[in-house]
């Protein structure tokens, strides 16, 4: 329980600084892996409780499932490293259903943002165009946490 308290903690942390300047700090997330890959190896569990090699494999889907986007442009680095952290403190399961959460509300805030405004207004020289992703991986990780675990 206090586990998980944690997590959405820490994904919250991500989530406001990636909404405020549209990238995370290397301390949150290489630390956030860190730490996790530092209580895998010691403890043989993942923070969540699950076995290491869930850990393992969790840790390589989102390497699998985000570094084709981080080359295509559509995934930053930093929300690579967040969710192979998360990986690592989780479980394939929690890494999947957190992914499909974050997808569903981010298709729904594009749907209503793109309704609610009829044309979109030109940004500021310098200010990234991108929706920051850790506000949405948030939101798929509570879901998880409250409805299905």
């Amino acid at each position: 329980m206090i586990q998980s308290v944690v997590i959405l903690l820490w994904l919250g942390l991500c989530a406001l600084q990636d909404m405020r300047q549209r990238q995370i700090a290397n301390s949150l997330t290489l630390g956030g892996a860190l730490l996790a890959l530092i209580y895998l190896l010691w403890m043989g569990l993942t923070w969540l409780g699950a076995p290491a090699s869930e850990g393992g494999w969790a840790f390589a889907v989102a390497l699998l499932l985000t570094l084709p986007g981080y080359a295509l442009g559509r995934f930053g680095a930093g929300d690579v490293k967040l969710l192979a952290a998360l990986a690592l403190a989780s479980s394939l399961d929690v890494l999947l259903w957190s992914l499909i959460g974050a997808a569903v509300f981010q298709g729904a805030w594009v749907l209503i943002s793109q309704r609610l405004s009829a044309r979109r207004e030109a940004s500021a020289p310098g200010v990234s165009t991108k929706q920051p992703y850790a506000p949405f991986l948030l939101t798929g990780f509570a879901l998880y946490w409250f409805w299905i675990h």
